[in-house]
């Protein structure tokens, strides 16, 4: 039972707090380990509790059969198709929404009309590409929409949006199906951005185009949003249903085209020779090459003036892009995944070698391999990474990224990197979100953080100490230190974001990191996120559906850690305020110290001249026959026996360790908390971890103090030693207190997505070489 102290303040606090409601409320909800409530959708049958799909989940399907002709002279495209759309829900729906995401280039998007900058006394010429891009007319021009026995089919155009009105409701289980015929321009990548487009070699006079969001697409409905159609402004990327795609592309004889799905009539569109080269690639454990260097070069000079048609056939994927050149080299190899045979693959043009031909197929290949480890294994026939002027874009099966050496085929260390990393990167988006589907316009973290999560194990596993810019807690530190006006929480649309890289790639995958190796350890982590991506592969999941199977799974509350880190903006800081150590046996009884002198005991001394045990001696006890000794010396050796002779014997055991007793006080100045790791350091050189569990703060989220037991006293106490929680500052962190070391640049690698930018180490060996 509690001592009757404790109980009054106890009880007293609950009537304050009963008395005063809005106090109750606001305790409440100031505490950090509160349950995840209202935050998260109510579970019903389509979403479970547990986090996984319920018994009457559904979701839409959409077929596609697709025509196009990429016009090299005009850089332009026309197309068709038939849409065929699948109602699995168990609504009747009187209108689909289709994506114009294209619209984003016409000469009317908003984006153009709400893009700011503020003016400067030196600025760069950046803000004024915007000129560029109004002049630029790539949206879609529609030229029907029709029913499939070519009468018209009404529609509403709204920006990057079109309503089709159907003719009659499409009741549960019906499916119904629609042609739209439409014409665009082609933009130009580096005059206009986006994340397709096209790229023009002066050299030898050749284009090379990466394209997608190349045809109107179906908008996404299901049991949360209904429609999602809220309107594509750049940032939030796409929501889209599953289907089978039928693709049709109509090229220069000369150019190599790639593209998701898998290759219907290469008897009509390769030579005998190349089709021999892909047949031997199947089998290959290392790249070979398909179309070479030479056979490239001699394309870009001859430009045929006759015509080819691709055909591709998808199954099950969400979306569709290819990618077309004479300027293409092709390699490929076969990468075996949980026993499946996939082709892995890259194209790219003369520009990006050596470092393509060396590199871009093997990332691609263990990405697939390390990927499917740690969440489900690739399903598909192939996977294609493709060198162009998108520095990174992801869709099924293929993927656009950069990263070019410099004219003389030398490159920077960092050059390299940079484009393994955004080849494992877009690679990986095969699986975050193009089989496990979740809504990148909403949604931006739930696809690009756990992707980047994956990047950085991908990485790791790729070379020993690589250098991982995103995944370490330490990397998101300088992001966490910002000014509050610039952040958002991690939970906002993705439109919405600030700093979008830092909260979108950075935040998630470095808390995903923390939760893995700090807070649940490897093997809880990676079995919770593999039954995650198992339960949501191919279906669309939502955060909440993540937040609660990593729970569900792994047996851990981890709804502090959720508010934390993706419902606020607060840091991590917490400190090291004070330390000190006793030891065990100083709790045995003292020699009284001598009376402190004051003017009160000095005059009590001369007036009182009995008090009341002077006067019976027999109330006297042990403790006042202890003699007074100055400052509290300890007992004699014989006192101390006489005392030690008194106590039980489990006291006398704990005294005889003679144990360092080390307390130690924590603040937690930056809002977050987080489990306390502590290095105790020793005079014979050897540390101590203890590692204390994050709910050491549930009483107190503000500050806590404990006590650490040694056989000797330390000489160093190291709070978060590994930099593992992303504490925010570090000076703080040690008792005593410690120097930091940093360092700095002597130079800075001008990074550029094309070569170098400058003096690179390879060009700085080769002249140091020269006679």
């Amino acid at each position: 039972m509690l001592t009757t102290p404790l109980r009054v303040s106890l009880f007293a606090t609950v009537i304050a707090l009963t008395a005063n409601p809005v106090l109750a409320q606001l305790e409440y909800d100031n505490n950090i380990f509160k349950q995840l409530g209202t935050e998260l959708p109510t579970p019903n049958t389509y979403r479970t509790a547990s986090g996984a799909p319920g018994q009457s989940y559904w979701q839409q399907r959409v077929d596609y059969s697709i025509s196009v002709r990429l016009d090299d002279e005009k850089q332009a495209m026309t197309g068709e198709e038939t849409i065929t759309y699948h109602n699995r829900s168990p609504h009747t729906l009187t209108y689909l929404w289709l994506q114009l995401d294209q619209n984003l280039f016409s000469k009317e998007s908003d984006s153009y009309k709400i893009e700011t900058f503020a003016w400067e006394e030196r600025i760069s010429s950046r803000p004024f590409n915007i000129i560029d891009r109004m002049e630029f007319d790539g949206g879609y021009k529609i030229d029907a929409v029709t029913r499939m026995d070519g009468k018209a089919l009404s529609h509403t155009i709204v920006k990057t949006m079109m309503r089709i009105d159907l003719p009659q409701p499409l009741k549960p289980g019906q499916q119904y199906a629609f042609n739209v015929r439409w014409h665009n321009n082609i933009n130009d990548v580096s005059r206009n951005g986006g994340r397709s487009g096209y790229e023009f070699f002066p050299g030898d006079g050749n284009y090379l185009y990466e394209i997608a969001q190349f045809f109107p697409r179906m908008a996404v409905y299901d049991d949360v949003n209904g429609w999602q159609h809220k309107q594509f402004l750049g940032q939030g990327e796409f929501a889209l249903p599953f289907g089978n795609y039928q693709v049709s592309i109509d090229v220069p004889a000369d150019h190599i085209v790639a593209a998701t799905g898998t290759l219907q009539n290469e008897g009509e569109v390769l030579s005998a020779q190349q089709r021999g080269r892909l047949q031997n690639a199947r089998k290959a454990g290392s790249p070979v090459l398909i179309v070479n260097e030479p056979e490239a070069r001699n394309s870009e000079k001859t430009k045929s003036s006759a015509r080819k048609k691709w055909k591709f056939a998808a199954t099950n994927v969400r979306d569709f892009a290819f990618a077309s050149s004479r300027k293409f080299i092709w390699d490929a190899m076969n990468v075996t995944v949980e026993g499946k045979n996939v082709l892995a693959a890259s194209f790219y043009p003369k520009e990006g070698n050596p470092l393509w031909g060396k590199y871009s197929t093997e990332v691609v290949a263990h990405t697939l391999k390390t990927y499917s480890k740690f969440s489900v294994g690739y399903p598909y026939p192939t996977a294609i990474s493709v060198h162009g002027p998108v520095f990174g874009m992801e869709y099924p099966m293929i993927c656009f990224n950069g990263g070019r050496p410099d004219a003389d085929g030398t490159y920077g260390e960092r050059i390299k990197f940079a484009m393994i990393s955004v080849i494992i990167h877009e690679v990986g988006h095969n699986f975050f979100p193009m089989i496990i589907n979740s809504d990148e316009r909403q949604w931006t973290w739930l696809d690009e953080g756990l992707n980047t999560f994956l990047q950085y194990l991908t990485e790791q596993e790729w070379q020993r100490n690589y250098p991982s810019s995103r995944g370490e807690a330490a990397s998101i530190v300088d992001y966490m230190k910002s000014e509050k006006s610039t952040l958002t929480p991690i939970m906002v649309n993705s439109e919405s974001i600030l700093q979008f890289g830092n909260n979108a790639y950075g935040k998630p995958a470095c808390g995903l990191n923390i939760l893995r190796e700090t807070v649940m350890g490897r093997q809880l982590f990676d079995y919770a996120f593999k039954t995650y991506a198992q339960r949501w592969a191919f279906k669309h999941p939502q955060p909440a559906d993540f937040f609660r199977t990593m729970e569900d799974a792994s047996g851990i509350d981890l709804d502090w850690f959720w508010r934390g880190w993706f419902y606020t903006t607060n840091p991590v800081d917490i400190a090291i305020t004070s330390a000190e150590s006793f030891s065990i046996a100083d709790s045995m009884p003292q020699a009284k110290a001598e009376p402190t002198v004051t003017m009160s005991n000095q005059r009590n001394s001369d007036q009182i001249k009995q008090t009341y045990v002077d006067a019976k001696p027999g109330l006297k006890d042990y403790y006042d026959s202890l003699p007074t000794r100055p400052f509290a010396e300890n007992l004699t050796r014989q006192e101390a026996s006489t005392y030690f002779n008194t106590l039980n014997e489990r006291d006398k055991k704990l005294v005889a360790r003679n144990l360092i007793a080390t307390r130690i006080k924590f603040d937690n100045i930056g809002g977050l908390v987080m489990p306390v790791i502590l290095r105790f350091s020793f005079s014979n050189n050897k540390d101590t971890v203890v590692r204390i569990p994050v709910e050491i703060w549930r009483q107190n989220n503000k500050s806590i103090t404990k006590t650490f037991f040694f056989a000797q006293t330390p000489t160093q106490i190291e709070l978060d030693p590994y930099f593992e929680t992303a504490d925010i500052n570090m000076s703080n962190n040690s008792y005593p207190a410690q120097l930091r070391s940093s360092r700095f640049r002597l130079f800075k690698d001008n990074f550029q997505q094309k070569g170098s930018g400058g003096q690179n180490m390879m060009q700085f060996e080769r002249k140091q070489l020269r006679p």
